[in-house]
This record gives C-alpha cells, structure tokens and sequence, in this order.
C-alpha cells in the first residue's frame, strides 16, 4: 500500500487510560502525537467524559484518528482482572496460576462483574453466563478462586 493510501484511512488507536487523569504524558502523548493529534485536547475530553468514574480506575479507549487528524473516541468498562482484583481484595495476581491462590471471590461477586461487562458493546449479544465464564476463566489465571 502507498503511503498516500494509508494517509486516507482512519486509525485506531487502543489505550488503557486510568479514568479522569489523562495527562499528555506517555501512554497518551506519544500515541496520539505520531498520528498528529493533539494530545491536550484528547485529555481534557477524556477527563471530563471519564468524570464520573472513580479516579484512576483502568479505562479501556478506542481512539478513531480520521485523516483530518479529528479525533473521536468510545471508552469501555475497566477489565474483568481490576474488578476480581477490587473483589478479592488483592494488589496483584499470581505468578502460577493453577498452583497458588492469591484470594477468593463469591459466585455473586462474578455474576456482578457480568453484569457490568455485558454493557460493553462487543459483549451485547452474549448470554450473561457466558460473559459469567469468561469471568471465572479470569479469576482463575489471577489465582483467585470462585467458591459458591
């Protein structure tokens, strides 16, 4: 592809922003700059539209950077591993999943969780269980274990 063609497209940029404190440090900064944004203007968007989240919270974002270098952006529900982590009450996971158990979780703390990522737009269409499963799949590479 020339490079003219790849100019003429719009590119996606993925993030893990923490919620209301978006700054044009690095990760931010340096994504954005290289595809001609700028970056303060993404901050002070993302600040304001991530308010009313906790501080800090881990914020996955999509960036759509149109050739025009306009912006626009959608951000998702933090990851499964940061609401099991907050449940167990643990700062991280473990080093051997399957062999050591960091903490546990009730069967109602991952049917929360569930219920908060089936607002994410790409998990819409899956039955709650489901999502309920891959919830439990992620507890168990942490090390936190499910009990009823």
């Amino acid at each position: 592809m020339s490079k003219a063609a790849l100019k003429s497209r719009a590119q996606i940029v993925r993030l893990l922003i923490p919620a209301g404190k978006a700054a044009p440090t690095p990760p931010v900064g340096p994504a954005l700059g290289a595809r001609g944004v700028k970056s303060m203007d993404f901050c002070k968007e993302f600040n304001a539209r991530t308010a009313h989240l906790e501080q800090g919270v881990p914020t996955p974002t999509l960036i759509t950077v149109q050739p025009d270098r306009s912006f626009t952006f959608i951000t998702k529900t933090p990851p499964s591993s940061y609401f099991i982590k907050k449940a167990a009450n643990i700062e991280k996971g473990t080093g051997k999943p399957g062999h050591e158990i960091t903490g546990t979780i009730s069967l109602k703390h991952v049917y929360e969780i569930a219920k908060i990522k089936s607002t994410d737009e790409h998990m819409k269409h899956l039955p709650l269980e489901s999502i309920a499963r891959m919830v439990v799949g992620s507890a168990r590479s942490l090390g936190v274990q499910v009990v009823p």
